[in-house]
């Protein structure tokens, strides 16, 4: 299950708080309004999870523009081998045929230079770099046209 994914610093940040395990289920991953959707493999376990919506984004950024936003994560284990850009281009393929984006928009922690790396080469670019309201860390907003 992906609430219990450990990731090695600095990817710890997004490391679940174990005593949040339920409210963060109950309000997100269960959530009809955030389009959560998971990813398997050919032996059914888990591999990675994708959203659609307003719970990819990050309080502090700009969202006024029109686009699709799309947040996910991939399991610990599979990360920095070059997963990312297969994963992202099956989700906008799967984006495009569920929403019908005019455009795509992914925010990324700044110091997450893989999932940057994975956004730039499905084609987002970057536009807008903010503080989040709740953590202080800066985020990387990123957009494509569908």
């Amino acid at each position: 299950m992906a609430l219990s994914w450990r990731y090695e610093p600095p990817y710890d940040f997004y490391n679940h708080d174990s005593t949040q395990l339920d409210a963060l289920i109950q309000n997100s991953y269960l959530n009809p309004a955030y389009h959560y959707f998971s990813v398997f493999d050919e032996k059914d376990s888990l591999v990675a999870f994708r959203c659609f919506g307003e719970d990819a984004r990050v309080p502090g950024g700009d969202y006024r523009a029109d686009a699709l936003d799309m947040g996910g994560g991939l399991r610990p284990d599979l990360t920095g081998h070059g997963l990312g850009p297969r994963l992202m281009h099956a989700a906008l393929d799967f984006g495009r045929a569920e929403f019908s984006p005019r455009a795509f928009r992914a925010t990324v922690a700044a110091f997450n230079l893989r999932a940057q790396h994975a956004c730039e080469k499905v084609g987002y670019v970057p536009v807008q770099r903010f503080i989040a309201a709740h953590s202080g860390i800066p985020f990387v907003i990123f957009v494509r046209d569908a």
